[in-house]
């Protein structure tokens, strides 16, 4: 039965990963950034306000290389704008943050889709907690690297 199972999880992995350039999947994955959202908890997701979240197949050569980033790392998610800490009274008439979920990279890395759910939700607060204003170094004593 155990082999069965994991069979049918290698499978759907699989057919997500296979399946990564086309609508069913990059909708899927949408609806695990939600779920991942809708988990933040109050008040930080109230205040979580002119930010677009985004997903894309995958980040750039360019961005990979202008933050740096050598290969085998690679990007799964991106924060993009002006963290709250860093907001002064000038702060106006800026275009939204963003955040940039990639999801090949994030698939790439995933076992299971139980694998998928997390790596998506650890992306997601990672990302949200740099809107404001937590740097890298705190991140990882938080587990959140």
């Amino acid at each position: 039965m155990a082999k069965e199972e994991d069979g049918s999880r290698k499978r759907r992995l699989a057919q997500l990963r296979g399946k990564a350039a086309h609508g069913s999947n990059a909708d899927r994955f949408d609806r695990l950034v939600m779920e991942a959202l809708r988990e933040i908890p109050e008040p930080f997701r109230s205040r979580l306000t002119d930010v677009a979240i985004l997903s894309e197949e995958e980040p750039s050569t360019e961005l990979v290389r202008s933050l740096g980033i050598e290969p085998p790392e690679t990007l799964l998610g991106l924060y993009d704008g002006i963290p709250l800490t860093q907001r002064g009274d000038s702060y106006n008439l800026v275009p939204p943050d963003r955040i940039i979920l990639f999801r090949r990279p994030i698939f790439a890395m995933a076992k299971t889709p139980k694998d998928v759910r997390e790596q998506v939700r650890r992306t997601v607060l990672h990302e949200v907690a740099h809107f404001y204003g937590i740097g890298d170094e705190e991140l990882r004593r938080m587990g959140l690297d």
